[in-house]
C-alpha cells in the first residue's frame, strides 16, 4: 500500500506540471497580452507598460512560468485584476458558502438514491421499476435552469416558503438561504444517480454468488444489504469520491441565481470580468483536488474489496 501510494503521488507530478504549463501558455501566450487585458480597453501605452512591469510580464517567458510555479507551490496566486484582493483569501472565503450548499445536497441525494436504487434493482421490470425509470428520465431531460427558475418563482416568490436569493454568513442564518438551493440540487441529481446505481445493482443481482446466497436460505434483506451492496461499493466509491472536488468548487448556476458568495459564483464573475489570475488559480486547484481524490478512491478499493491488489 505504501509503495503504491508513493508511486501514484509521483505520477501526479508530471500531470500537474503538464496542466500548469498548458494553463500558463493559454493565458500568457495564446490569449494575447495579459497586461493590455488587465489595463482595460481605453488604457494608454504608458499604463499598459506600468501594469506589465507590476505583474512581472516584462521578464522572459521562462521566468514568468517559474514565478507561476512558485505561486502554486506557496498557494499564493497573487491578486485579482478586478477586485485587487488576494486570490488565496478569495478562495478560502468562498469554500464555506459552496460547501454549505453542495455537501448537504450530495449527502441527502446519496441517502435517497442508494437504497431506492437497490430496491428498484430487486424489483426490475415491475410496474414500480418502470414507473421510476420514466420519472428518472423525465428528471434528467429537463434543463437545470427550469428547476432553478421554477423553484424561485413558485416556492420563493408565490408561496413565500424561502427567500428568493441572498446570504447570511452566520452558521445558523445561512440555512434560510441555502435550503431551496439544496432541494433543487437534490432534484437535479436524483434521476442520473438512480439510473447509475440501479444498473450497478442489477449487474450484481445476476451473479452466481447471489444465487448461492439465496440457495443457503438467506433472506432477501440480507442478500441485498450484506452481499450486493457490499460488492457494489467500488463503483459507488468512484462516483462519491470523484465528486468531492466539484463539491468544493461549488455549483455555478445555483450560486449565481441565489446570490451565494461561493467558489462557483467567484468563477462566473472571474470569467465575465476576464480575471485571468482567478481563472488560472481555479483550474490548478481543481486539478490538484481531482488527482488527490482519484488517488484516495484507488486506495479505498483495497479497503472495501480484499481481492483488489495495488501493484
Amino acid at each position: 500500500m505504501l509503495k503504491y501510494t508513493i508511486r501514484r503521488i509521483l505520477y501526479v507530478i508530471p500531470i500537474l506540471f503538464g496542466v500548469t504549463l498548458v494553463c500558463f501558455l493559454l493565458f500568457n501566450v495564446a490569449g494575447g497580452d495579459p497586461a493590455a487585458q488587465a489595463a482595460g480597453k481605453y488604457a494608454t501605452v504608458e499604463q499598459i507598460e506600468s501594469i506589465r512591469a507590476e505583474l512581472g510580464l516584462n521578464q522572459p517567458i521562462y521566468l514568468q512560468y517559474l514565478d507561476y510555479l512558485k505561486q502554486i507551490l506557496t498557494f499564493d496566486f497573487g491578486r485579482s485584476w478586478s477586485t485587487k484582493q488576494k486570490i488565496s483569501e478569495m478562495f478560502w472565503s468562498g469554500v464555506g458558502p459552496s460547501l454549505s450548499v453542495t455537501v448537504p445536497g450530495f449527502l441527502i441525494t446519496l441517502m435517497i438514491t442508494i437504497p431506492l436504487s437497490l430496491v428498484l434493482g430487486y424489483l426490475r421490470d415491475s410496474f414500480i421499476d418502470r414507473t421510476a425509470m420514466v420519472v428518472c428520465l423525465a428528471l434528467i431531460s429537463i434543463s437545470s435552469l427550469v428547476y432553478i427558475l421554477a423553484g424561485q418563482y413558485f416556492l420563493a416568490y408565490l408561496w413565500g416558503m424561502f427567500p428568493i436569493s441572498g446570504w447570511d454568513s452566520s452558521w445558523t442564518g445561512r440555512w434560510e438561504y441555502t435550503t431551496l438551493p439544496i432541494l433543487i440540487m437534490v432534484v437535479l441529481s436524483l434521476g442520473g444517480q438512480i439510473l447509475f446505481f440501479r444498473t450497478i445493482f442489477i449487474e450484481e443481482l445476476s451473479k452466481d454468488y447471489v444465487r448461492t446466497a439465496r440457495a443457503k436460505g438467506l433472506s432477501n434483506k440480507k442478500v441485498l444489504t450484506k452481499h450486493i451492496l457490499r460488492n457494489a461499493l467500488i463503483p459507488i466509491i468512484t462516483l462519491v469520491v470523484l465528486q468531492v472536488p466539484f463539491l468544493i468548487l461549488g455549483s455555478l448556476l445555483l450560486e449565481s441565481f441565489f446570490g451565494i458568495p461561493g467558489l462557483g459564483g467567484l468563477l462566473v464573475t472571474a470569467i465575465n470580468n476576464a480575471d485571468f489570475p482567478v481563472i488560472k488559480a481555479m483550474i490548478v486547484i481543481l486539478t490538484i483536488l481531482y488527482t488527490t481524490f482519484n488517488l484516495i478512491s484507488d486506495l479505498l478499493y483495497a479497503v472495501v474489496d480484499p481481492k483488489v491488489r495495488l501493484q
